[in-house]
């Protein structure tokens, strides 16, 4: 099978094209390398990727309709998965045009697309910041129809274009609301990455509100492991993510610092009314029709993040921190 992998160079997109790769799949990988952070942590990722048999890259942004064709044209992919987005609660607020053009319009593209080229397969990733609200654990069954971001209200604009789709043109939908990823190369605007960096260095890190709001994190891999299992058949499917065991802020940063060996400076900031204070994914469903749960517990993968970060010391000494 020939997966077209969007958002390759990302985060989450690297760890699922090196699975797949693993996996026997050939992998086409597209990304756009936009700076929204430090571009050198996509540019190792992705130069992880290039040394593997059966991937090709194309730098190609996906809002790019008319590069995007001529990929399909070439390339014949037998299924998408778009994991190509803005991503970032805080910054959609500053600039959501360009969120809604990306998550948007550019998954837009690429449902245009395999309805023109008959690729019946698509996964979608999507976010639990669209549970606002919500009572938890959050399950697949409430309603998302008052996001509370920028970010949100694109994912779930992205959500009701891929039933659309699957309606009118038979397209196997498989979409994944992912819960508060992390892991090695992970993102440098979000937390866990920016609380090894910063206590490694023994220098102050910023956390808004107490600490004690919580997050159902989940490690790379297993968020990886989930959405490649999503290529079988399932109609049209919504599926949580998460490590289904939330943790507070504050017991994170202790989980930190025991395996730093460092204590944090902690400077407290007021909350951000675009945030949500709490998430815990109800993953009954992931395991009925994925037979997925997660493996790695939140301190098995802060140990396994904390020891890449040492290994690339030089690379995560470099790259700048975005809030």
């Amino acid at each position: 099978m020939r997966i077209l992998l969007t958002g390759c160079a990302g985060f989450i997109g690297w760890q699922t094209a090196k699975m797949a790769l693993s996996s026997g799949y050939d992998v086409i990988g597209i990304d756009d390398i936009n700076d929204y952070y430090d571009v050198r942590l996509k540019n190792w990722r992705l130069d992880d990727l290039i040394k593997t048999d059966g991937f090709e890259f194309r730098q190609i942004d996906i809002r790019n309709k008319n590069q995007l064709e001529k990929l399909f044209s070439d390339s014949k992919p037998d299924a998408i998965i778009n994991l190509a987005a803005r991503a970032g609660v805080r910054a959609s607020i500053e600039n959501p045009h360009i969120y809604f053009e990306t998550n948007v319009l550019g998954n837009l593209n690429l449902l245009t697309l395999a309805e023109k080229f008959k690729i019946k397969k698509f996964i979608l990733a999507s976010t639990s910041s669209l549970y606002a609200g919500q009572s938890m654990p959050f399950s697949e069954t409430l309603p998302v129809n008052t996001p509370i971001s920028p970010y949100a209200a694109s994912k779930k604009s992205a959500e009701v274009s891929c039933y659309t789709y699957h309606y009118l043109y038979d397209i196997d939908v498989s979409i994944f609301r992912y819960f508060t990823v992390y892991g090695p190369a992970g993102r440098p605007d979000l937390s866990i990455f920016k609380f090894i960096k910063l206590i490694n260095e023994e220098k102050e890190i910023t956390v808004y509100g107490d600490g004690n709001q919580s997050r159902d994190f989940t490690f790379v891999e297993d968020i990886a492991r989930g959405t490649l299992l999503g290529l079988k058949d399932v109609g049209f499917e919504i599926i949580n993510l998460g490590g289904n065991h939330p943790y507070t802020i504050n017991e994170t940063i202790s989980l930190i610092e025991k395996y730093l060996g460092k204590k944090a400076k902690v400077i407290n900031k007021p909350f951000p009314q675009c945030d949500i204070p709490a998430t815990w994914a109800d993953i009954s469903k992931a395991k009925k029709i994925l037979n997925w749960q997660p493996i790695f517990s939140l301190e098995e993968g802060i140990k396994k993040t904390i020891d890449w970060c040492i290994e690339n010391k030089n690379l995560v000494e470099e790259i700048v921190l975005k809030d």
